[in-house]
């Protein structure tokens, strides 16, 4: 028995309990007995050849059961899923997906090789304190390279209305972002000049495609109706601004683009929930070509790095699930940590300024 597999699986359905989705965190665990039992769960995944956790392998699972549903190759199991019966039973629930993955074994195989892709909009409230609080000193116009961007859903950040309880920032907007807001707000009475946007991924998805959406849309828990409604309203959003995301390796091409940055604008690179994926050496490499164009950047040409990351990846407990979001800038290397939030914003515990 796999038990580091098992581990994730149980560590997962806490998660998304925790982080307020009871139907995935039951389906996980459903899932986890079905590996004990070895039912078709075991025969998908008990052969992983990586880091379950770091790999996602039971969100992989549960996107792939949620695709099944979208895409409309199980309207059985659509019709137990929350969006068409609000009241579900995992025990209905549960034998259909068990059914789904045994029937369309290679489907399913398939579909679990690439990871999960939420490209969670409401991370965007906890960037937008970073974006703010750098603007607050930098007037001037500023050139966005977002790293690990999935299919650009962040990408107009700046068009998105903030509603958080206590402040708000922002026009009207399809994409509606709030939170559970603790602490000072940002300086709310800022508004960034941006002038360039670019983005990169390894496996970006295109939103112009209907079933690379879908597929995006899948790894959407299906039980948080609010999220799913963002997301349809930043896939509006991003093709109206006709968004487009480079394939490419990000320690690479923040390198390539770094050295080519322009010498009239503030420079920010950005990413959320980004940076665990990467193996360690390009993650090193990531941090050194920002690190090195920090080191050439002037008071004409400042350069900001804006994280929304695990905060055991910059010196916090090394298994916490809390993620810290921070600025680092340039000249001078100021980091400032702006406040914490869980993994999928729905609570920012913002620091005192």
């Amino acid at each position: 028995m796999n038990e580091r597999l098992l581990a994730h699986f149980a560590e997962q359905a806490g998660f998304c309990t925790a982080l307020g989705s009871p139907f995935t965190g039951e389906l996980v665990e459903r899932m986890r007995e079905d590996i004990i039992a070895g039912g078709p769960t075991a025969a998908l995944v008990a052969d992983w050849p990586g880091n379950p956790r770091a790999d996602a392998v039971a969100l992989r699972l549960t996107g792939a059961a949620h695709a099944g549903v979208l895409t409309g190759r199980d309207p059985a199991l659509a019709a137990l899923y929350p969006a068409h019966n609000p009241n579900w039973r995992m025990s209905e629930v549960w034998p259909a997906v068990r059914a789904l993955f045994e029937r369309e074994y290679d489907w399913v195989r398939d579909f679990i090789r690439s990871a999960p892709q939420t490209n969670e909009t409401r991370r965007s409230i906890a960037l937008l304190a970073c974006f703010l609080t750098f603007a607050r000193d930098w007037r001037g116009p500023t050139d966005m390279l977002e790293l690990g961007a999935s299919a650009g859903l962040n990408l107009h950040w700046d068009k998105f209305a903030y509603r958080p309880n206590g402040w708000s920032w922002g026009a009207d907007s399809p994409v509606v972002v709030d939170t559970n807001w603790n602490g000072p707000p940002p300086p709310v009475d800022v508004v960034p000049h941006i002038r360039n946007r670019a983005a990169c991924d390894l496996n970006p998805l295109d939103v112009r495609d209907d079933a690379q959406v879908l597929r995006l849309k899948s790894y959407i828990w299906p039980d948080q109706p609010d999220r799913i409604a963002r997301f349809e309203g930043a896939v509006a959003l991003a093709r109206a601004n006709d968004v487009r995301v480079e394939r490419a390796d990000a320690a690479e091409w923040i390198a390539r683009k770094l050295d080519e940055r322009a010498q009239d604008a503030a420079t920010i690179v950005y990413h959320s929930v980004f940076l665990q994926y990467p193996p360690r050496e390009a993650r090193a490499a990531i941090a050194a070509a920002i690190e090195s164009a920090g080191a050439r950047a002037t008071s004409s040409a400042p350069l900001a790095w804006v994280r929304l990351e695990p905060e055991g990846l910059f010196g916090g407990e090394i298994n916490s699930a809390r993620m810290v979001f921070d600025l680092v800038s340039w000249p001078g290397a100021e980091r400032r940590i702006l406040g914490y939030a869980d993994g999928h914003v729905r609570r920012v515990d913002a620091a005192q300024r």
